[in-house]
């Protein structure tokens, strides 16, 4: 199985671009295309440069959640100040995450978290359960040209 922690994480707030998927979640290369054309229209329009320059740190977070009724992927920071025209301001709560580790390329670091954590992780751990809502993957540069990512569920015990 996949390394994995469990850690209590205070509530956050990250400010974000994002998309209404058409894909569905089996259709993986789908996924990875529209996710692709999404953050390459961001970094084109100048969006990307707008929420990083408004983030608080150098993490770049890419967050999946369902809003309303639909699956959405976001490019966000932790911002200080705000950013007009963002699509949401997405709210995680106090609560125990799931964090699932490692390392990798800029560009796949993100996917690679994010199936590793729903195809290994949570599918085997019988303790504790998925409460919906958001999920985020932050990627920090090591410097070397390898990057470290987090991704981080909300959980609760059974």
């Amino acid at each position: 199985m996949a390394d994995y922690t469990l850690e209590h994480k205070k509530s956050f707030t990250l400010t974000a671009y994002g998309f209404s998927m058409r894909s569905k979640f089996q259709d993986v290369a789908a996924m990875q295309k529209e996710k692709a054309e999404f953050w390459g229209g961001l970094k084109a329009d100048g969006r990307f440069d707008k929420l990083k320059n408004a983030a608080k740190d150098d993490r770049e977070w890419s967050v999946n959640e369902v809003y309303q009724g639909k699956p959405w992927n976001y490019f966000a920071v932790e911002a200080s100040k705000s950013v007009a025209d963002a699509t949401r301001i997405i709210e995680f709560p106090d609560s125990e995450y799931i964090v699932v580790a490692g390392k990798g390329d800029k560009e796949t670091l993100f996917d690679q978290l994010t199936y590793r954590a729903f195809g290994e992780v949570l599918s085997k751990i019988t303790d504790y359960a998925y409460i919906g809502g958001p999920n985020a993957t932050y990627r920090q540069d090591n410097g070397d040209g390898i990057f470290y990512g987090e991704f981080w569920v909300p959980v609760v015990k059974k």
